[in-house]
């Protein structure tokens, strides 16, 4: 009998690419493939990246050469966005087999099953205006919290960022099939799901680029009557695609999570025009005094690049008198990294690196600041917490509706349950 080949994924970036490599590896599964754990010694590697920062290009090769190391016979696969960008790229780190560029991803088994053990890696890519169509995806099994895409590619032309580049035009899946699938996770037993894509909130366009007679707005209301599932979250939504009428909807609905996560990449103005961002600070704060007026509890947490092109100490001033005075949660802070064919790249002066860091250090303190006066504010409030199943050393995690962390002495009947929880 021959013997199972044997898989291994690992993702870098968002949690976009979190559910693609879930589907991945199913399908990687339904051809016949034994799942194997990253560090375990496998036949095949997949790594699945990101192209936002540096950082996820070095860590890229590093996996590369860790594997190498490891299991120097063992195939090694890149895909994603760093895949769709930079194939030749990659193809020149030794030890690289196959490189897979966003309409070919999704094909991996057959491209796998046609690998040979070769000198010079197989790239297959195209130009990213060639890719079309909608390639559903939601991440099973690996976590509590269920992530369904039910967008990809974006339409924006922000300076800064290559995600048009690396996963083309903004499509979506539609309203039917989407309800379809949280309906078969509802089924599997997921309680919660997590809604995910590039740009979330231009829901709508079809996968040829046209507009469904569709919209998020639409979409949140369909997926709150779908039966079994008890939560969902908004992964990210950009503040000029968050309506009115989309968070009063949440406020008064009991499925949606009375949590956001809001992009701003900076409190100034100026910096926001050079950024091309389609808004301004004054429409982002009233987005946030609607969302706390209607759910004061509510969980706000808010992207934002530190050092970009142009950015004074005064502009830099203003980003953080913004936040400070902001009543949102929480920080997620990128210190900005130069990325290739960018417009920012024609933008001066340039930040300096010690200087970007500082910022970065400076926002990050505050973002530990923000979020334990959010924690505190909800000290002796019960809500309810939603266990995942891990044992980690004894101990188990959950989330709050309102995504406040909840440790506890691991208990197996708690996990995928949602228990009514006071907090301290």
């Amino acid at each position: 009998m021959e013997k199972k080949r044997s898989v291994a994924f690992h993702t870098l970036g968002c949690k976009l690419n979190f559910s693609e490599t879930s589907t991945l590896s199913r399908l990687m599964e339904s051809e016949g493939f034994e799942k194997k754990e990253f560090d375990d010694l496998a036949d095949v590697y997949v790594i699945n990246t990101c192209s936002v920062t540096d950082n996820a290009d070095k860590e890229c090769r590093q996996l590369v050469r860790r594997i190498q190391r490891k299991s120097p016979e063992s195939f090694v696969v890149i895909t994603g966005c760093y895949a769709q960008l930079k194939p030749k790229e990659i193809a020149s780190i030794p030890g690289v087999d196959l490189v897979l560029g966003a309409a070919e991803k999704f094909n991996i088994a057959q491209h796998i099953n046609e690998l040979a053990k070769g000198n010079d890696a197989k790239v297959c890519s195209c130009d990213i205006e060639e890719v079309s169509g909608f390639n559903a995806s939601f991440s099973q099994n690996d976590r509590t919290r269920t992530f369904l895409k039910v967008q990809d590619g974006c339409d924006y032309t922000c300076s800064f960022c290559t995600i048009p580049m690396a996963r083309g035009k903004s499509r979506s899946d539609s309203i039917a099939n989407v309800v379809k699938h949280a309906t078969q996770l509802a089924a599997d037993g997921v309680k919660e799901i997590v809604l995910t894509g590039v740009n979330l909130g231009d829901f709508g366009k079809g996968p040829d680029g046209g507009r469904h007679e569709e919209d998020f707005f639409s979409l949140v209301q369909k997926l709150d009557k779908v039966a079994g599932i008890e939560r969902y979250r908004i992964s990210s939504i950009e503040p000029n695609l968050l309506t009115n009428d989309i968070i009063v909807f949440v406020a008064n609905s009991n499925k949606f999570m009375p949590h956001f996560h809001i992009p701003l990449q900076s409190g100034s103005n100026e910096i926001l025009g050079l950024m091309r961002r389609r808004y301004r600070r004054e429409l982002y704060a009233e987005r946030v005094g609607l969302i706390k007026t209607l759910m004061p509890h509510c969980a706000i947490g808010v992207d934002v690049i530190v050092g970009f092109p142009g950015e004074t100490d005064k502009h830099f001033q203003e980003t953080f008198d913004f936040l400070h005075e902001l009543d949102v949660s929480y920080l997620h802070v990128f210190t900005y990294s130069e990325r290739d064919h960018t417009k920012a790249l024609e933008i001066q002066p340039v930040v300096p690196i010690p200087v970007r860091n500082e910022r970065n250090k400076t926002l990050r303190n505050l973002s530990y600041m923000k979020l334990q006066y959010f924690t505190q504010q909800q000290s002796g409030q019960t809500r309810k917490v939603l266990f995942e199943g891990f044992d980690k050393h004894g101990m188990m995690e959950g989330y709050t509706d309102n995504y406040i962390r909840v440790s506890t002495p691991y208990r197996g009947e708690w996990a995928n349950q949602i228990i009514d929880w006071e907090l301290r």
